[in-house]
């Protein structure tokens, strides 16, 4: 199981903010930003740098640099547009792609309603950004619609992660990597995550 929880006391102190109901918007939608800056953070540490000759104030000297236009940040709507202000300023020259899908209320299943990725996205790094990890089963769609574009390296980036819902990605798509900063206990019977922190989209919005 390819998963990475953050573990750093700035982290749970952010996300002890995050849950309590009591946050208002506002406050709600930055730390969502933060937190999935350090999720970026954190799901690069191991990308390849290319080497590049610059001239500092003091002479030319050798470093390296990231070659910034070979990724593509994939947000699902419309809560993981909450996480996109924050991974742009780690990648600010990122593309960046759209997957529409609700949950249906009934079956508890994701329905794609929009599908919009840059051209070329077959031959980039995408990050699939969602705050919550639920069933599971709106990421490993997400997943099945990109790799059914050509996109080969796919990493999972979301705030909230519960069991059932790491079980369902890594048992279908085991080479995605999973990024979040708290796996939960796990879900009740209407499929939110315990004790999580609500609806992500709906307090990002504010529409309850």
């Amino acid at each position: 199981m390819q998963v990475t929880e953050l573990t750093h006391p700035l982290i749970e102190h952010k996300l002890a903010i995050l849950r309590d109901e009591k946050t208002g918007t506002k406050e709600f939608r930055e730390l969502v930003s933060e937190i999935a800056m350090f999720l970026c953070y954190e799901a690069m540490k191991d990308i390849t740098l290319e080497e590049v000759e610059i001239k500092t104030p003091i002479e030319v000297m050798k470093t390296k640099k990231l070659d910034e236009s070979r990724y593509i940040f994939v947000p699902i709507l419309r809560a993981g547009m909450g996480m996109l202000d924050g991974v742009i300023k780690v990648i600010p020259n990122a593309k960046i792609g759209h997957i529409g899908m609700y949950r249906n209320e009934e079956t508890f299943e994701p329905v794609e309603y929009f599908f919009k990725v840059p051209k070329g996205v077959e031959e980039k790094e995408v990050f699939l950004l969602d705050p919550m990890l639920a069933t599971g089963g709106s990421a490993v769609d997400a997943i099945e619609s990109l790799k059914a574009k050509g996109v080969k390296k796919i990493n999972f980036l979301c705030i909230i992660a519960a069991p059932e819902g790491i079980e369902v990605v890594t048992k279908k798509h085991p080479e995605v990597p999973i990024f979040c900063a708290h796996i939960d206990r796990e879900l009740n019977e209407n499929k939110y995550i315990c004790p999580g922190l609500g609806d992500a989209g709906d307090r990002i919005y504010g529409t309850k």
